[in-house]
């Protein structure tokens, strides 16, 4: 059995009345709004804490349920399908996916959040370290220490890199900035993952300009004023505190 163009039509608009439906439901019955966020792992621990915090100061009595994962595809198909209202991931560019990955289809909107300073470093022993100007043709010889092929700072690094440069994957951040202070290559990591190591001199910063990634919240233009998307957007926009 197929929908016919009517009832494909009809599908969309059936979504939003019972969103709609719901939402009512939760207002006459003076029911607590909720709000379901997505994140990939890697900003939950950091950046989810400080939103939901902003979001019960100001709009107290909505509860947040957070759902982490390492897939920010899924991230997009939950928000499409309605399971999540809001999802946080990393990108770069004026359009959704401009990392680098596939996104599905979907009237999707976002505002991005903050800048995630990243760097590429190397260990204070490595090579390239003792060299004043280093270039990217010389990164060539190297490997490139990252998490894996999905995570944003890998995709992030394939934009400044060479695709001849050998690839390293160490299954985690936290492995792949180890592996870097033991001389193992080079790696693009988060500013906020590094600290300690550039402080205590196990890795170095190179002096290279490297890509902007954003904090991203996005979600579905035609849901945004649901109770707790709405809520949750104000709480964010917001600059006052």
């Amino acid at each position: 059995m197929q929908l016919t163009p009517a009832g494909q039509r009809l599908q969309g608009w059936a979504r939003s009345l019972l969103d709609a439906a719901d939402d009512a439901r939760r207002d006459v019955a003076a029911t607590p709004v909720e709000v379901r966020l997505g994140a990939l792992e890697t900003v939950m621990a950091l950046h989810v804490p400080r939103m939901v915090s902003r979001l019960n100061a100001r709009r107290p009595g909505i509860q947040v349920k957070t759902t982490p994962t390492t897939n920010r595809v899924a991230i997009l198909e939950d928000i499409d399908s309605g399971a999540i209202d809001a999802g946080l991931l990393l990108d770069l560019g004026d359009d959704l996916g401009g990392l680098g990955f596939d996104t599905p289809p979907g009237d999707f909107a976002y505002l991005d959040l903050e800048t995630v300073p990243l760097s590429l470093v190397v260990a204070a022993s490595h090579p390239v370290a003792q060299q004043p100007f280093p270039q990217r043709d010389d990164f060539e010889v190297y490997s490139l220490v990252g998490n894996t092929p999905a995570c944003s700072f890998w995709l992030a690094a394939n934009q400044m890199v060479s695709p001849r440069m050998r690839r390293t994957e160490a299954g985690s951040v936290a492995i792949a900035k180890a592996w870097t202070v033991q001389g193992a290559g080079m790696a693009l990591l988060p500013d906020f993952a590094i600290t300690t190591e550039l402080a205590a001199g196990e890795l170095v910063r190179l002096p290279v300009e490297t890509p902007r990634l954003e904090l991203r919240l996005v979600w579905r233009s035609d849901r945004e004023d649901r109770p707790g998307v709405r809520d949750l957007l104000y709480a964010i926009a917001d600059p006052t505190p």
